[in-house]
C-alpha cells in the first residue's frame, strides 16, 4: 500500500519542509568546511567557563578570544566546542579553526556536529521532493479526470415520452 497524502496535506508538507530547509540550509556551508578541516585557522585564548547543571549532569564549555593567524580575524566571545571543565584553564592558548559560525570555533581535530546537519538537510530536502511528487500527482490525476470526462459519451436516457 502507497501512502499518497491529499492535496491540502502535501501543501503542509511542502511549507513544512521548505521553512525548515531555510533554518538548515545556512549551516551547511559551515559543516562541510568542518567535515572537511577546512576553515581559518588561529588562536583560541580560554577565558571563562561556563557551564549549565542539570540534576546529575553538569555541561561546561569554555569561552574566549579568537585570533586568526595573520592577526587580521579578531572575534570575542566564541565558545570552543568540545571543551571542558578539565580541558583548559583560563589564559591558555589552543590551536582553533573558524569555520564561519558566529560563536563557536573548534580544535584542529574538528568535531563531527557536521554529520547532523547534512543528515538534517538530506531528510529534509526527501520531504520536500516527497511533498512536490504528491502535489504533481494530485495535479496530473485532476487532468485525467478533466480529460475523461470531457471524452466520455453523454448518456441518453433513451426516448423519453414516445410511446412504443
Amino acid at each position: 500500500m502507497r501512502f499518497r497524502p491529499s492535496p491540502p496535506m502535501a501543501v503542509v508538507l511542502l511549507l513544512v519542509a521548505a521553512l525548515a530547509l531555510s533554518w538548515t540550509l545556512p549551516g551547511i556551508g559551515p559543516a562541510l568546511r568542518l567535515a572537511t578541516g577546512h576553515g581559518l585557522r588561529g588562536t583560541f585564548t580560554a577565558q571563562r567557563l561556563d557551564c549549565l547543571r542539570h540534576p546529575g549532569h553538569e555541561s561546561c564549555a569554555w569561552t574566549g578570544a579568537f585570533r586568526s593567524r595573520d592577526g587580521l580575524v579578531q572575534r570575542t566571545e566564541v565558545t570552543l566546542a568540545g571543551s571542558d571543565r578539565g580541558t583548559h584553564r583560563a589564559g591558555q592558548r589552543v590551536e582553533a579553526v573558524d569555520v564561519g559560525l558566529t560563536n563557536r570555533v573548534y580544535g584542529p581535530g574538528g568535531s563531527a556536529e557536521w554529520v547532523f546537519t547534512v543528515l538534517l538537510a538530506l531528510a529534509e530536502l526527501a520531504l520536500l521532493a516527497f511533498a512536490l511528487m504528491a502535489i504533481a500527482g494530485a495535479i496530473r490525476r485532476g487532468d485525467r479526470t478533466a480529460r475523461a470526462s470531457r471524452s466520455a459519451p453523454a448518456e441518453c436516457g433513451g426516448d423519453v415520452g414516445q410511446d412504443r
